[in-house]
């Protein structure tokens, strides 16, 4: 892919941001998911899932896939379909500043426009890198974005209110890493009353994740919300789906109709 036909998906995939006119996002963790999603009337740009493309190859989410792994599989993806695509890139796969910096370039390398990066240390969600460096690390992202030239959409992850912290702290963070580089803000735990006080309070737009307790999209959409994502809702949606199919051969039921479904090919 060209330089200028990448800043193009770049830069389009930025303007899809609409405070109240959210860009939604199935999100995907393979290339047959990607086609299967891509194929579909309204998609508009296809974002992996960290957790669904970790389960997928056998490891755990939370910065146990190998970052050579998730190079391939983000390529892989990229490859399949000529709409943008933002990868979850977990917290960078490296420790330091450095690190993030110079992965943040090799996952450019790949044709993506657009990354999320996370503020929790470890597996554990909730353990949090310091606020300064947490900026720090969404600093080095836009580094790296800068110097290839790529105007990536850096969606900067803040796991803060699923920790136990406060919408004030989600607030103060937000504001930080846009700051820092960031083009968009991603609550992970929002929803209920806390929703529009944190949108309200973010200088930029808000991503949130949809599950199958949260918010509608109509609210979400009503509250100012940007950006919409499943994360591995998804997945789940897609297994569950193949577990019901052998709960019904096994149990006699007529074959499913779905059995005649392929995803695109090559």
């Amino acid at each position: 892919m060209t330089s200028s036909r990448s800043i193009a998906k770049t830069n389009a995939f930025r303007e899809m941001h609409q405070p109240g006119t959210p860009i939604v996002l199935v999100n995907v963790w393979d290339v047959a998911s990607a086609r299967v999603v891509a194929a579909q009337p309204g998609t508009r740009a296809l974002a992996t899932a960290s957790w669904s493309v970790s389960a997928a190859t056998g490891y755990e989410d939370g910065g146990d896939l190998p970052l050579e792994i998730a190079l391939l599989a983000a390529r892989r993806i990229i490859a399949s379909s000529d709409l943008p695509v933002t990868v979850d890139f977990e917290k960078g796969y490296a420790g330091s500043v450095d690190g993030v910096r110079e992965n943040t370039a090799r996952l450019i390398e790949t044709g993506a426009i657009g990354l999320n990066i996370e503020d929790s240390i470890g597996s554990e969600d909730g353990a949090l890198w310091s606020l300064t460096d947490a900026a720090d690390r969404v600093a080095a992202v836009r580094a790296a974005a800068d110097q290839s030239g790529i105007p990536l959409v850096i969606n900067a992850r803040t796991d803060i209110l699923v920790g136990g912290g406060t919408v004030a702290g989600a607030i103060e963070r937000g504001n930080a890493y846009l700051a820092a580089g960031a083009d968009c803000v991603f609550v992970l735990g929002v929803s209920g009353e806390s929703l529009r006080d944190t949108v309200g309070g973010i200088d930029g737009p808000v991503s949130v994740m949809a599950s199958a307790t949260s918010p509608t999209l109509d609210e979400f959409a009503a509250a100012g919300v940007a950006r919409v994502s499943f994360g591995p809702g998804s997945m789940g949606v897609a297994y569950a789906a193949l577990a019901r199919l052998a709960q019904d051969v096994h149990g006699g039921k007529p074959n499913s109709p779905d059995l005649a479904y392929r995803p695109g090919q090559a």
